[in-house]
């Protein structure tokens, strides 16, 4: 299993707004780059939030492109996610997992969505090992999470993320900011995730960073 963390941020590390706007804080070349991302993972992953507020697509959206597309796949604990969502409405063309803590909704079942039980941690959210452990059981050994900073934190708290796709724009977004990267609950700096950098190139105006874990 390999979990990657792509983050698209300001340089303050901000994923949107404090209203919640996000669109578009990366440029063409860095979105460009994204999907070839995804192209390269068998699942991309993200939280019910980002669901929710966005209504996303996650396909790969490239020119030509012929693989496999990989399986979308939202953290819903109570499954929230709508039947309207787009993620809902083409889960019959494009594989759709929602991981639950609850009995599977009937619903999303019948609209093709593939609902897999979880067990919970303390505040009711899907353990993330059993979550790796239940996509690993389903093929899905190369995992891209996208987000919202609430997951990437959560990812990063329990020590899964083994490297960082980030793609920095060249603005600042202040500390009202939403953050990329959720609490860790540091007490230390030596407690801190620690990343090598391996790579750093412009993509357009951006700045895509890439890291591995230490």
């Amino acid at each position: 299993m390999g979990v990657t963390l792509k983050l698209a941020t300001s340089m303050d590390g901000r994923i949107a707004t404090a209203s919640g706007e996000s669109r578009w804080i990366t440029g063409d070349l860095a979105r460009h780059a994204a999907h070839i991302l995804r192209a390269a993972h068998d699942a991309v992953l993200i939280g019910v939030e980002t669901a929710l507020a966005d209504d996303p697509e996650l396909t790969v959206r490239l020119d030509n492109f012929t693989g496999r597309a990989p399986t979308r796949v939202v953290l819903d604990s109570r499954q929230r996610l709508p039947l309207s969502a787009k993620l809902v409405q083409t889960a019959r063309a494009v594989p759709t997992c929602v991981v639950t803590t609850q009995e599977p909704d009937p619903a999303l079942v019948a609209a093709g969505v593939t609902v897999v039980q979880v067990e919970a941690v303390g505040d009711g959210r899907p353990e993330l090992h059993a979550v790796l452990a239940a996509l690993t059981g389903r093929g899905l050994n190369r995992v891209l999470v996208e987000g919202g900073g609430q997951v990437a934190g959560s990812f990063l708290r329990c020590g899964l993320v083994d490297a960082i796709e980030w793609f920095r724009a060249p603005i600042l977004l202040g500390g009202e900011g939403r953050p990329g990267i959720g609490a860790l609950a540091l007490n230390a700096l030596a407690d801190a995730p620690r990343f090598r950098r391996i790579e750093a190139r412009p993509v357009g105006e951006d700045l895509w960073e890439s890291y591995e874990r230490v």
